[in-house]
C-alpha cells in the first residue's frame, strides 16, 4: 500500500481500494454502500429503518471508533507502545460494542442476517486477535465472529487469506 502504484490508486496510501465499474473507490463504507447500491443481492441493509440505522451505527462504531485509531500510520508514530496503543484502542472500543450487540445482535450483529455491521466486524476481530486482545470480555463479538467465520464468503476474505498478506499473519 505504500508503493507509488498503489499511491496513483489511492493518494492516502491506506486500504482497502477497489477498482469497478469504471472508478476507483477507497474507505470500507463508501465501498460497501456502492456494492449495496449496485449488487443488491444479498442485502447488506435490512428493509426495515431502525435495524438498518443500528447496522449503520455497528458500522461506524467499528470503522470510525475503533479501526483508525490502530491504523499502520498512527502505529508507527507509537514506537514502542504501538501494541500498547492497539490493545487499549480495540478494548475500549469493544467494551462499548459488546454492550451495544447485546440489544442487537441475533446469530449476527444485527438480528439473524449478515449486514454491513458484519463486513465490519470481522476484520477489526482479527485485528484484536493480530493484537492478542483478550477476547474473554467480549462474549457476544466472540460470538457472532465465530458464527460468520462459520459462512464460505467471511473464509474466503478473510484477512489472513489475502495474497498480499504478510507471512507472518497468513492463515
Amino acid at each position: 500500500q505504500f508503493s507509488a502504484e498503489f499511491k496513483a490508486v489511492n493518494p492516502m496510501q491506506q486500504v482497502p481500494a477497489l477498482k469497478i465499474d469504471g472508478i476507483t473507490l477507497s474507505q470500507s463504507l463508501a465501498i460497501i454502500n456502492y456494492l449495496e447500491e449496485t449488487h443488491p443481492n444479498p442485502r447488506l441493509l435490512p428493509q426495515d429503518p431502525k435495524k438498518r440505522a443500528q447496522v449503520r451505527m455497528i458500522a461506524d462504531h467499528i470503522v470510525s471508533g475503533i479501526q483508525p485509531l490502530q491504523n499502520l500510520s498512527v502505529l508507527k508514530q507509537m514506537g514502542e507502545k504501538k501494541m500498547e496503543w492497539a490493545q487499549n484502542c480495540i478494548m475500549s472500543g469493544f467494551q462499548a460494542l459488546e454492550q451495544i450487540l447485546q440489544h442487537t445482535a441475533g446469530r449476527y450483529c444485527v438480528g439473524d442476517e449478515v449486514s454491513m455491521a458484519d463486513l465490519c466486524l470481522v476484520p477489526q476481530v482479527a485485528n484484536a486477535e493480530r493484537f492478542k486482545v483478550d477476547m474473554g470480555p467480549y462474549p457476544t463479538i466472540t460470538r457472532i465472529n465465530k458464527a460468520l467465520l462459520e459462512l464460505e464468503a467471511f473464509k474466503i476474505s478473510h484477512p489472513s487469506r489475502q495474497p498480499d498478506t504478510p507471512a507472518e499473519l497468513r492463515a
